[in-house]
């Protein structure tokens, strides 16, 4: 179990991590041991609520693929264990992040008062530009 809250968690069976050879510094040891990690997170069959598989769907972006799986890679640390907590952890965040709820815009209209200001500020506007640019000594 991945622990998001204390009130939501992951199934373990809904995440597979994958070892990959990762490229980049590291020497030998690049060469040898598969340290980054590729973990795959099945968000349509997971237990969590409709509304926020929707809304971690429409975070993850192109990290989904088209049969509902989420994928995460990690292969900035040199070590698997590093990788693979680095891996969770960006997994974790991105379910919280889906789990906070979005707040309702509720549409207001402009006071008399402001409406009132906003038109006399562009009345001012237009005269200033208005004294732009034409010669008015009448000498055209």
């Amino acid at each position: 179990m991945i622990q998001v809250t204390d009130t939501v968690a992951l199934d373990d069976r809904d995440v597979e991590e994958r070892f990959v050879r990762a490229s980049g510094p590291g020497g030998q040891n690049v060469n040898k041991v598969a340290t980054a990690v590729e973990l795959r997170f099945n968000v349509r069959a997971s237990s969590l609520p409709a509304d926020v598989i929707q809304r971690l769907i429409a975070l993850a972006g192109t990290r989904m693929t088209q049969d509902g799986m989420l994928l995460i890679d990690s292969r900035e640390h040199r070590t698997q264990a590093q990788n693979r907590l680095a891996a969770r952890a960006r997994l974790v965040m991105l379910v919280r992040e889906a789990l906070v709820r979005p707040r309702v815009r509720r549409p207001t209209k402009p006071r008399p008062a402001a409406r009132e200001k906003r038109l006399t500020g562009k009345k001012r506007r237009s005269s200033i530009k208005e004294l732009r640019g034409r010669n008015r000594s009448g000498d055209d």
